[in-house]
Parts: C-alpha cells; structure tokens; sequence
C-alpha cells in the first residue's frame, strides 16, 4: 500500500531533551527563588512527593503534563503559605514552558521535513508537551497530537489511532518514526502502523518484534520510505 502519513514523535526524535529539561527546571527554580522563596527552598524530593499527591488525588492528569506540573506548582506555593498561589503558579509554568522551547533541533530535521513534506501529510504524536508550532516547524505537519491532548499516551494505540484518523488514512498507509522502542516502535506496530526506529546512538535492540527500518540520521529518512 502506499505511503501516505508520516507521523515523527519529537523529544530526541527531533531534537536532544535531556539538557532542553534540565535547563528548564534550573531556569524555573531560580525563578521561584526570586519570586516566591519559601516554595523555591523545597528540595526535589519536595516536587516529587507534591507530584504523587496530586496524582493520588487527580489521577486523570497523568499523561497531562502540563496540567499536572500547573497543579504541583499550585500546591508548592499553596502549601509554603502564599495567598496568590493561582496567579504564582501559572507565571512559574509560563517561565518553565519558555525555556521548554529554547531547544535546538537536530541539524537534519528541518532539510528532512520540508523534503518529505512535498509527497506526503505529515503529523507529530508525541507525549511530551513541546509544541512544534511555538519553534519554528508547525508549517510542516498537517496535524499535531499530544497525549495530553485526549488523556491518553503512547504505546497506546488509541493514540495513533486517533492520528489515523486526523491524517485520513488507514494504518497500511502510514508510518511512524520515533526513538523508543515501547512508546514509539511498539505502539505503532500495535496500532498497525509501520515504524521506523531513530537510532542514532546505535543502541542494540532488545524488543520483541524488530522495527520495520532503522535510521541514525533523518537524512535517511526519505529513501528508507521509498523502499516500503
């Protein structure tokens, strides 16, 4: 069948994301230690515990990412007795989100886009919260799902079912290409679709069923589709 979708997940598909967040969450504690100290004194294992309560209580919001960090900002300054806690909490997510964005994409990414772009539909399935229009690459794709978007994430199918059905098409006639072998690989295979494993540290696959294809650069990309 042919190809007609392409669908990419995005942190470390499109871009490194290991130092995007690390930078994020010092850029958003030096933000709270400014601005509300009491809550910016918490220590890690503070966060972590204000997490698992929120999700005890609200455990909807567990692939809504956003929403959650929102509801453990709240409660970290809530708890650390500011009055505005609300107004606080939504200015700290604004200052973590920012520099969730200040990321470089891999040098192959935007060449690849547009070229693939010209013969096919293009989308993003990701469970992250980076949003690809807020850096420059949205004019690439036809759709952008999110797992916090319908409260469900990868592996589960529903997720890329739900792509299906934005892109218009049947799973035969797309393909998804992602960097982990659960969420992305497997999910996919599930859900029908073909997947094409992003490799480029050339880790050895310890999966049960191989991906379709193997990359190490999105360069590579375009003529691996073609032999599908």
């Amino acid at each position: 069948m042919t190809i007609e979708l392409i669908t990419f997940d995005l942190d470390d598909t499109l871009w490194d994301t290991a130092p995007v967040i690390v930078r994020a969450e010092a850029v958003l504690r030096d933000w709270l230690t400014t601005h509300a100290p009491k809550a910016g004194a918490l220590e890690v294992a503070d966060f972590q515990a204000l997490r698992l309560r929120v999700l005890t209580e609200q455990p909807e919001l567990k692939h809504r990412i956003s929403a959650l960090r929102r509801r453990v900002l709240f409660h970290a300054l809530q708890d650390t007795g500011y009055g505005d806690a609300q107004r606080l909490a939504d200015e700290a997510f604004e200052v973590f989100i920012e520099a969730r964005h200040a990321l470089e994409v891999f040098a192959q990414a935007e060449p690849t886009l547009a070229a693939l772009a010209r013969d096919y539909a293009l989308g993003v399935v990701t469970n992250g919260n980076a949003d690809v229009r807020r850096i420059g690459l949205g004019h690439h794709f036809k759709f952008v799902l999110c797992a916090e978007d319908i409260g469900i994430a990868k592996p589960d199918a529903r997720l890329f079912h739900e792509a299906l059905l934005r892109g218009a098409v049947t799973a035969g006639a797309a393909v998804h290409v992602g960097d982990h072998p659960g969420d992305d690989i497997a999910g996919a295979q599930q859900a029908g679709l073909r997947a094409v494993w992003f490799n480029p540290g050339g880790k050895h696959w310890d999966g049960d069923k191989a991906p379709d294809a193997e990359i190490g650069c999105l360069s590579e990309l375009p003529s691996v589709l073609k032999q599908f």
